[in-house]
């Protein structure tokens, strides 16, 4: 979001760690998740290629075994420098048996996922969004924080440059926090989109956890050497407990605008709350302080880390990611990108797609065949096309499909053309691109 929207702000998670790593460096105001949940997205930053290319479940297995020898993060620094060295803590979940030591990860915690995260508590699908764990190692935000701060000092001391991705599984569901957390969040004012103590108590933790991190780059004389990525997988769930039905309702249906507001919806679609999350980089050449406006994506993150490292190399073609050191650098006029961000979700009930191509950006919900994996059928209260124009409407509210056919055209042409050649069969709803409204979603 824009850096002078006073509402991009919380009004209730306090984040000082995160608000010190972002003054140190530079924020990007339209930074995005590849994928509106968390496995998808966690695949992209891997290879650098969209969860489109990558397909589905079945299909990222199949295309990916546990001996691909494709290039990856690991595998880029280790060309550039064979003292690298590379580690993996925390949540991994690719769904798949391909684990860190697979990708040329030297340490890790495993093939985990977000069971692992939730020890000590393990609420039913209920339960979960209402109850929550009080445990000192919450999400096991410090002992992740442990290990990545040992790893850190045995490669300093060594001598050997590396590189650490840490993956919390906070602020994943279950809810788990600190004592101290909990009770400082209660005694402070809740807020109208952000209001559940436990919840902010387990942001505080990982915050600190964050902290932590920050702090030993200094100890270790470091800090000024290390870039430091921070992203988040995908949007945050909009409303607590989740509502399927707001999820894809138009926002002028919906009383309760949700926990990503300014944005529209959250985790689960490709509305900007699905995917637009914070971007923030820090490190050598990066003035402080510094905010670019410029589209920038995870799967960008393999061609810019190894663009920094010095990988010489012609980076593989199937690659869709592209390097953002230009705009790092302070080229914020340089354009680094020559195609328009293609996203799609695999998904039970509602399959859908999106680009965003400039200020303009078309979601499109598809059908299958009868005989395909996905169940048809779309609510008659959702507009299978909808066309945006996100620098006038941030939080996607007025659909331009049927006032700007000619762009809402061009827009699906491209996205199709680029959804077909990734070896998806998609089909657009028949008849009219816009539905009727529903009555008020409460």
């Amino acid at each position: 979001m824009h850096a002078k929207r006073g509402d991009a702000r919380s009004d209730y998670y306090r984040t000082p760690n995160l608000e010190r790593l972002a003054k140190g460096g530079m924020r990007f105001t339209q930074g995005y998740a590849p994928a509106a949940l968390c496995c998808p997205t966690r695949r992209s930053i891997q290879f650098a290629q969209t969860p489109a290319r990558q397909g589905d479940d079945d299909a990222f297995a199949a295309r990916y075994p546990t001996d691909t020898k494709r290039l990856t993060i690991p595998r880029a620094l280790k060309a550039v420098n064979a003292k690298y060295l590379a580690a993996h803590f925390g949540k991994w979940d690719l769904r798949t048996d391909l684990a860190p030591e697979h990708l040329g990860y030297d340490e890790s915690d495993g093939n985990t996922r977000n069971s692992v995260g939730s020890e000590g508590t393990s609420f039913n699908k209920k339960d979960k969004w209402k109850r929550y764990g009080v445990m000192d190692d919450p999400k096991r935000v410090f002992s992740i924080t442990e290990r990545a701060v040992d790893f850190m000092k045995r490669a300093s001391d060594a001598d050997r440059p590396f590189y650490l991705q840490i993956s919390h599984y906070a602020v994943h569901v279950d809810m788990q926090t600190r004592r101290a957390s909990l009770e400082a969040c209660q005694k402070r004012p809740r807020g109208k989109h952000h209001r559940i103590p436990a919840f902010a108590g387990m942001t505080q933790d990982l915050d600190a956890g964050i902290g932590g991190v920050l702090d030993a780059l200094e100890a270790l004389g470091i800090a000024d050497d290390t870039y430091v990525f921070y992203m988040a997988d995908n949007g945050a769930v909009p409303w607590i407990p989740p509502d399927k039905r707001k999820h894809l309702s138009p926002p002028d249906a919906i009383k309760d605008a949700g926990r990503n507001h300014p944005l529209r919806a959250g985790k689960w679609t490709l509305f900007e709350g699905g995917i637009r999350v914070p971007f923030i980089v820090r490190g050598p050449a990066i003035a402080p302080g510094g905010f670019c406006n410029t589209p920038v994506v995870g799967w960008d993150l393999l061609p810019t880390i190894a663009a920094l490292a010095g990988y010489h190399k012609a980076l593989p073609g199937d690659l869709d990611g592209v390097s953002i050191r230009p705009l790092l650098e302070g080229n914020s006029a340089q354009n680094v990108r020559n195609a328009p961000l293609i996203f799609h979700r695999y998904a039970l009930a509602y399959p859908h797609s999106a680009i965003r191509d400039g200020d303009y950006k078309l979601v499109q919900f598809w059908q299958r065949s009868k005989d395909g994996p996905l169940r048809l059928g779309l609510p008659s209260y959702v507009e299978r096309t909808q066309l945006f124009n996100l620098a006038r409407d941030l939080g996607e509210t007025t659909n331009l499909a049927a006032k700007m056919p000619e762009k809402t055209q061009q827009l699906r042409k491209k996205l199709m053309e680029t959804l077909l050649k990734a070896g998806l069969e998609v089909r657009p709803y028949p008849g009219r691109s816009t539905q009727s409204r529903n009555k008020e979603v409460r």
